[in-house]
């Protein structure tokens, strides 16, 4: 049996991912790095650090398998000039082990394995290669793709803050953990929004900066947590909605994939799924993770390698 492994080191996450020679996600592990209380994120240092003590913590949970190749996320985007240092870490783990295992090395960017994860855990493999509209929302990412013949083109996304980012300023100021959209979700899970958000959308592009000021007024003029959570992430849910609309007006007829973390909603899931039949990335396959590098691995194994 051959093996294929992925390595992420994103702003948030350490992850290992195991995909069989099937196609098959056989083992998908992570650790978040640690946040002190009330604070809004890491610095990139702090990151890097974070990574280094989380790898080996990772690799033993991840157990013991002989790759046939790795892959490793290399950059945020395909775009020219991406960058970040958190990923030099998962870098030198992943070429370390093709220099001592002498087994081959690639590399891809963080934003390419979150759509290649969506895919496979929506059970849209059938995607792959053909042209579709891709949404990536994540704490440091709000963007919408078009995708066609393996190629990523920018074509519109949030202006200001990202949609996580917002999401993590309002849970900070309710006393949340970061990051918080997990926690938010819980506590408006049996909550209906009563005020209608004002919104900020033009054409495909979007703004999130307003929507800390107006959550927390709520909040200080006397609604609880939950109404102000259900409040948030109905504000998300709404811009996103009509950023879907604009888009299949732009582009007709194309199906719809949404991938990274605030795409693990379970409300903003069900509400697009109904809507507009788009394809949802599992949860655990939404937040960062090296799943979708695993099976990048193989897919260009598979493909190159006789």
């Amino acid at each position: 049996m051959k093996y294929f492994l992925g390595v992420d080191t994103s702003n948030y996450t350490t992850s290992l991912s195991v995909c069989d020679e099937t196609g098959k996600i056989i083992k998908n592990c992570k650790k978040l790095l640690p946040v002190k209380q009330g604070e809004r994120g890491l610095r990139q240092s702090d990151a890097v650090f974070a990574h280094t003590v989380n790898i080996p913590l990772v690799a033993q949970e991840l157990g013991s398998y002989m790759p046939s190749a790795v892959a490793y996320s290399a950059f945020p985007r395909d775009n020219e000039g991406s960058y970040m240092p958190c990923f030099l870490c998962g870098k030198a783990y992943a070429e370390a082990l093709g220099s001592l295992l002498d087994i081959p090395v690639c590399h891809f960017s963080h934003q390419r394995g979150h759509i290649r994860a969506a895919l496979y855990s929506a059970g849209a493999d059938h995607l792959l290669g053909k042209e579709f509209l891709a949404f990536h929302l994540s704490g440091g990412t709000t963007e919408i793709l078009h995708v066609k013949d393996d190629e990523i083109k920018l074509i519109g996304g949030s202006s200001d803050l990202t949609a996580g980012q917002a999401i993590d300023r309002v849970g900070i100021s309710l006393g949340m953990s970061f990051p918080c959209g997990a926690e938010m979700e819980r506590i408006a899970e049996s909550t209906v929004n009563k005020v209608k958000p004002k919104i900020s959308v033009k054409g495909l592009e979007c703004n999130f900066s307003g929507l800390e000021n107006l959550a927390l007024k709520l909040y200080n003029s006397g609604a609880t947590k939950e109404e102000t959570a259900a409040y948030t992430l109905e504000f998300v849910l709404i811009t996103l909605d009509k950023l879907t609309q604009n888009l299949i007006n732009e582009y007709p007829n194309l199906p719809l994939v949404y991938s990274g973390g605030v795409m693990s909603n379970k409300r903003i899931k069900e509400h697009f799924t109904d809507k507009y039949g788009a394809y949802f990335a599992k949860p655990e396959f939404s937040s960062d993770n090296a799943a979708g590098i695993a099976l990048l691995c193989f897919d260009k194994y598979m493909r190159e390698i006789p």
